[in-house]
């Protein structure tokens, strides 16, 4: 069998360079360069959870099949720190046309280019990356399609237009798989500055190769080991993984608990606040009330006794002054 692949895979490699013209369209367009190419299409795209981002600024590269002497193997997934902070990876892909795969080498440049379409998940849709955007010489993660270990890395967002529906997995470009072309965009990223894949990349792909479990033969499309937490690190078990997300989204729970719990009592005691200061106010509006009230009666009886006195005062006077030449009179009689 690996003499067949191999036979196969030479008398394929000779006919493709002979014959420029039988590459794809689709591989045309791939920005870096040309990979291996054969007859045998790739098995769909597994299905598996993203370890959470162990560190800040390291960037998800999504597995793949790559092609070795005994076939397909899987290479898993992984965080990998970029070459220069402001570059994001773009995917490698398989493209299909004429009767031949050909793999399109990934790359790493300033925008995202064309990957075929395919979607590989985590903020690769099939059409750019949303898993996170560079400011400032910082990379913020969205976390409405990536994860990330909370407890040391903050700068996160959530943006929801990056969640694909690819419902089949399929791992191809071309006729039978995804028949996606490169957008304008797309193909200005080609044009622009690229880098290509890390030693640790390469270094990923080489053990990959190595392992048996990896082959698609021996684990027909499922491999265990999908994804793994960084380059060059041990890939993750499933049911490991399965568990630390269980308990991140535990502390997830527990830390958006704490902070609602925080936000009602914030809330909380602003209303006490507030109806404190409410009171007070109707307090200094009663007490301003009650002094009004008081200080009316006092400021108008005087104003309307003295009038009154004024008046009976002039009489009084009159009348004491008439009754004396009466009295000078009888005094004058006697």
């Amino acid at each position: 069998m690996r003499r067949f692949l191999n036979l196969q895979c030479i008398s394929v490699l000779a006919l493709l360079c002979f014959v420029p013209a039988m590459w794809p369209a689709a591989s045309q367009a791939a920005p870096v360069g040309i990979g291996i190419s054969i007859t045998v299409a790739p098995p769909v795209l597994p299905v598996y959870s993203q370890p959470p981002c162990p560190e800040d600024g390291y960037i998800w590269t999504p597995g793949y099949w790559a092609w070795g002497p005994d076939g397909y193997y899987w290479v898993a997934g992984a965080w990998v720190a970029p070459p220069d902070p402001g570059l994001l990876w773009t995917p490698g892909y398989w493209g299909f046309n004429n009767g031949v795969y050909v793999w399109n080498v990934g790359y790493w440049g300033p925008t995202v280019g064309f990957y075929g379409g395919i979607d590989y998940g985590f903020g690769y849709p099939g059409v750019g990356f949303y898993g996170g955007r560079w400011t400032n010489g910082h990379f913020f993660y969205n976390t409405a399609v990536v994860h990330v270990n909370r407890t040391v890395i903050r700068n996160v967002y959530v943006d929801r237009n990056g969640i694909g529906r690819n419902n089949n997995h399929v791992s191809f470009n071309g006729r039978g798989g995804i028949t996606a072309r490169p957008t304008a965009q797309e193909q200005a990223a080609m044009r622009g500055r690229r880098v290509q894949p890390t030693s640790e990349q390469m270094s990923r792909q080489t053990t990959a190769s190595r392992d048996h479990n990896a082959l698609a033969s021996v684990n027909h499309g499922r491999p265990n080991n999908a994804t793994a937490a960084r380059v060059n690190a041990r890939p993750v078990n499933p049911q490991q993984q399965r568990n630390e997300q269980r308990t991140q989204q535990q502390q997830t729970r527990n830390q958006e608990h704490v902070q609602q719990q925080q936000q009602r009592n914030e809330q909380h005691s602003q209303q006490q606040e507030m109806k404190q200061q409410q009171q007070q106010k109707n307090t200094q509006r009663q007490e301003q009330q009650r002094q009004t009230h008081v200080e009316r009666p006092t400021q108008s009886r005087p104003a309307q006794s003295k009038p009154e006195t004024r008046q009976a005062q002039p009489q009084h006077n009159e009348s004491h002054q008439q009754a004396k030449p009466e009295e000078h009179k009888e005094d004058n009689n006697h």
